[in-house]
């Protein structure tokens, strides 16, 4: 048994503990009562029962860790795999993604953990404790279970009421997500135009839209938990009276059964066990409501569709390809090119250019048609938007693949960056944020990594865009240069390009 139906049995160990030290408090009160000592076996089962549920509580918590650690991080490969290196249908946003890969797979984490073994425990150890009950008083045990059937029936409700909750609450906090991660990355040019307070005001109105769907979260938790503890209390004390009364002959009603002082003593402390696991349970009904809401929004991620095996590259056909986003088509498509060449994909803005590029990337479902499957190490991408990282100018080209010195300073040159890196100073060492600070939007174009990869299919999406027309010029020149040895295909606007690519393909 693994898992947390390992760990959940382990919580019988905690009810064997429990019965052995009720069983010792009852045994050692009957006998001072009695007006003797406490027998020796009474002390051994107080020790030995205690000891038994403090073992019981580390080995749970040390197998369902280990057990939760290993979901999650599953989780997050598996979720990290399909957002990062698997064709969506539509996109993702960069805050949404996140909360998807970290957050809900934290949350689910955290509920297998945390409730998942004490939903084992809690199906088997209240019958356990009923039957062990029964053997020394039926009525009590009778009580504990006339109890028990309205408290399933709140408990049903109160939930109910939690999920619905719990769902929005992640729905929220993927929102909010969403739109601080956009908001942050597009701060230079909220500041331009003096919009700080109206983009402070949409995000203090999705925070305050979170808080008050946690509050209803919470609401329903505490709800729950007056429902349990309503009826735990309840039970204890019908049995307390119960057997009080017994004891002394002041039922009013014919006692079905005798009972003896040791009995009634070990029914009312084993009483509290009967509700001990649903107790557990209510202080991790939080982290069920959002692991199930969690596993329920990873559920809605389209599926991924398994890849047809990509061979060597030997050219690339792209066939009747369409692309559907919500209110927009693009498509069909065709083109073909060989190991070598340039193809250029023209087009008014919005045409869908860079969704066909992000689709011959494998980025980006098709919904019809058909592109030659090509190995992701086989491409090279260069976007619009490059990724920088805070570091240096050599660090950046080096995700590409790592390089000596002599070969950066070349591809550098290559692509027109060299007089910049010369009037500096700094060569390769120039200090890089994530934003490429100290460098113009043409500077940042990412052809120099596309370049250093060494990949036969380089996919440019507008590479002489922002530049001067002499750098366009050196680009263009470059780019047909490396059209005698590799596949290019760039989307672009200069007619310039154009005039000078093998095939043109017009959206």
């Amino acid at each position: 048994m693994r898992g947390p139906n390992a760990s959940g049995a382990l919580w019988l160990i905690d009810l064997a503990g429990a019965t052995l030290f009720a069983w010792g408090i009852a045994s050692g009160i009957a006998a001072l009562a009695a007006g003797s000592a406490v027998p020796a076996d009474a002390l051994v089962a107080l020790i030995g029962g205690g000891l038994m549920r403090g073992a019981a509580a580390i080995l749970v918590n040390r197998v369902a860790i280990r057990s939760a650690q290993a979901i999650g991080s599953d989780t997050r490969r598996r979720v990290t795999a399909r957002l990062l290196g698997e064709p969506l249908p539509a996109p993702v946003a960069i805050g949404e993604a996140a909360t998807l890969a970290l957050d809900h797979s934290r949350a689910i984490e955290l509920f297998h953990a945390r409730y998942a073994p004490i939903r084992f425990a809690v199906a088997i150890a209240p019958l356990i404790t009923i039957a062990i009950v029964a053997l020394a008083s039926l009525v009590a045990a009778g009580i504990l279970l006339a109890t028990l059937v309205p408290f399933v029936i709140g408990m049903i409700l109160a939930g109910t009421l939690a999920r619905q909750a719990s769902e929005r609450q992640l729905a929220a906090m993927a929102q909010l997500s969403a739109l601080f991660v956009d908001r942050i990355r597009t701060l230079p040019i909220i500041r331009h135009f003096r919009a700080e307070e109206r983009i402070a005001r949409q995000v203090d109105a999705a925070a305050h839209d979170l808080a008050d769907r946690t509050m209803a979260v919470l609401r329903a938790a505490f709800l729950s938990s007056a429902v349990l503890e309503f009826f735990a209390a309840l039970s204890v004390a019908l049995v307390a009276v119960y057997c009080g009364f017994s004891l002394l002959g002041l039922l009013p009603f014919p006692d079905p059964e005798t009972l003896t002082f040791r009995e009634a003593m070990f029914a009312l402390a084993m009483a509290p066990e009967f509700y001990l696991p649903m107790r557990r349970l209510a202080a991790a009904y939080h982290e069920k409501q959002l692991g199930e809401a969690a596993e329920l929004a990873l559920a809605e991620l389209p599926e991924v569709l398994p890849r047809a095996r990509a061979g060597r590259f030997a050219g690339l056909a792209v066939e009747g390809a369409r692309i559907d986003w919500p209110g927009k088509s693009i498509g069909p498509v065709d083109l073909a090119i060989g190991i070598h060449g340039l193809v250029a994909l023209t087009g008014p803005t919005g045409s869908g250019k860079t969704s066909l590029l992000a689709a011959i990337a494998g980025q980006v479902r098709l919904s019809a048609g058909s592109i030659t499957p090509v190995a992701a190490d086989d491409i090279a991408w260069a976007a619009q938007r490059p990724l920088i990282l805070p570091g240096s100018l050599r660090d950046n080209l080096a995700l590409a693949r790592p390089a000596g010195d002599d070969e950066l300073a070349a591809v550098v040159a290559g692509v027109g960056l060299a007089p910049m890196l010369a009037r500096r100073g700094i060569g390769l060492d120039l200090p890089l944020d994530h934003l490429g600070s100290g460098l113009s939007g043409g500077e940042r174009r990412p052809l120099a990594r596309a370049i250093l990869a060494g990949r036969p299919l380089i996919l440019a999406d507008e590479p002489t865009a922002d530049l001067d027309s002499s750098s366009a010029e050196a680009i263009i020149a470059l780019l047909r240069a490396l059209s005698s040895s590799h596949a290019l295909i760039v989307a672009t606007h200069d007619p310039t390009l154009v005039a000078v690519a093998d095939r043109e393909v017009r959206l």
